[in-house]
């Protein structure tokens, strides 16, 4: 995953940063494939960012949503897992 220089992360730079982690991940992922992807890349910024740092998981889950609304993410039930998708 290319990673973006942050001295610190706010929750509007997690809709970036989940589609960057879902791109590194060939473009769709289970939220614990997202997740790891973010947290290897991202741990130190986000545990110097404050209050994001118990918010992160919800705020990916945030960035979803907002990326659905925009028609640029799907999310489809495979096995039983949620699977996020960006819309080429």
């Amino acid at each position: 995953m290319k990673k973006r220089n942050l001295p610190f992360i706010r929750k509007k730079d997690m809709v970036w940063i989940l589609v960057d982690a879902l791109k590194f991940l060939k473009g769709k992922g289970t939220i614990v494939q997202v997740s790891k992807v973010i947290w290897e890349n991202y741990n130190k910024e986000l545990k110097s960012s404050g209050d994001i740092f118990y918010t992160w998981q919800y705020d990916i889950r945030w960035a979803r949503h907002k990326l659905q609304k925009e028609g640029r993410l799907d999310t489809h039930m495979v096995n039983g897992r949620s699977i996020w998708e960006l819309i080429k």
